[in-house]
């Protein structure tokens, strides 16, 4: 018996990687996430297979433009050891590692963003649940259910 395909939606800055970025190169190690919550979701939810929204955040028109596949099981983020990195954690360790990621492989980029203002216009029908329109959500990535990841490509 396989695993439910689970559903996850993915923010990023454009500026630092956007969806064109991972068209280009295909697979890339979704590093530098420094929230537990989100940390978690990567390590314990994530699995091989599963549906990513992807979403640009921070720039003019915020919204999903893209979708993509969790590529890997989570593995230490290798930024953590590194002492020049942005991201680097003194606490961590090899021994144990405080910080993990999984790789993520481009699927499509959408024939249009969706919007953050126009999902919010279909709250009602995302569910007060769903994370993206919950106010103080500062969460980089979170589950979505089946049902909102269908809906929200629908939007499309």
């Amino acid at each position: 018996m396989t695993a439910r395909r689970r559903y996850w939606l993915m923010k990023s800055e454009p500026d630092a990687f956007s969806i064109d970025d991972l068209q280009r190169v295909d697979i890339e190690p979704w590093n530098g996430v420094r929230n537990y919550q989100a940390r978690n979701f990567m390590r314990d939810g994530m699995k091989v297979g599963d549906g990513v929204l992807f979403y640009h955040s921070n720039t003019t028109v915020p919204g999903i433009v893209g979708t993509a596949t969790v590529a890997s099981e989570a593995y230490p983020d290798e930024t953590q050891f590194d002492p020049k990195s942005h991201y680097h954690d003194p606490k961590a360790t090899r021994e144990e590692p405080r910080w993990q990621l999984v790789d993520i492989k481009f699927e499509r980029k959408l024939s249009r963003t969706i919007p953050l203002d126009e999902i919010k216009r279909h709250a009602d029908r995302l569910g007060e649940e769903f994370a993206l329109i919950r106010r103080g959500n500062r969460l980089s990535v979170f589950p979505v259910s089946a049902a909102q990841y269908k809906y929200l490509l629908s939007l499309e």
